[in-house]
């Protein structure tokens, strides 16, 4: 997830959901970004929070101009982390080494995310087509 993606779209207040796959049980796991510009404060990590909860969501990102305070990284913090279960080796290319945790609610500033910063997740790819192993009968004779 870039800075383009996330702002390309992203107005104050609005909250989308993403989706990535991490095992075999094909199931879509979800992050849920929250973008606030103004004044903000724990009151809205702890909604954000909620959202997790409520939508069962992996991951979660609060995308603000300012920075955060204190209490909202302490808040943000106490979500906890995301712990990838064992891929399905055979249809997932796995990105991240095993026993990577990543934080389940993150706070990242307009200006972290342009200078480069990303949210962090499982980046895994699903392979949808398999590759057809190349044969041939034999060589093509000459046409003239």
């Amino acid at each position: 997830m870039t800075a383009t993606s996330i702002l390309r779209e992203a107005q104050d207040g609005e909250r989308r959901t993403n989706r990535f796959f991490d095992d075999k049980s094909g199931v879509a796991k979800k992050i849920i970004v929250q973008v606030k510009s103004g004044h903000i404060g724990v009151n809205h990590v702890r909604d954000l929070k909620g959202v997790l909860a409520r939508e069962k969501a992996a991951v979660g990102a609060l995308i603000t101009l300012r920075e955060p305070t204190k209490p909202m990284l302490t808040e943000a913090a106490s979500a906890g982390f995301y712990e990838p279960s064992e891929p399905d080796e055979k249809h997932l290319k796995v990105t991240s080494a095993p026993g990577v945790r990543y934080p389940r609610l993150q706070i990242l500033t307009i200006a972290e995310l342009l200078a480069g910063k990303k949210l962090e997740h499982p980046a895994h790819r699903v392979e949808t087509f398999a590759r057809a192993e190349r044969k041939t009968k034999h060589k093509q004779e000459e046409l003239f």
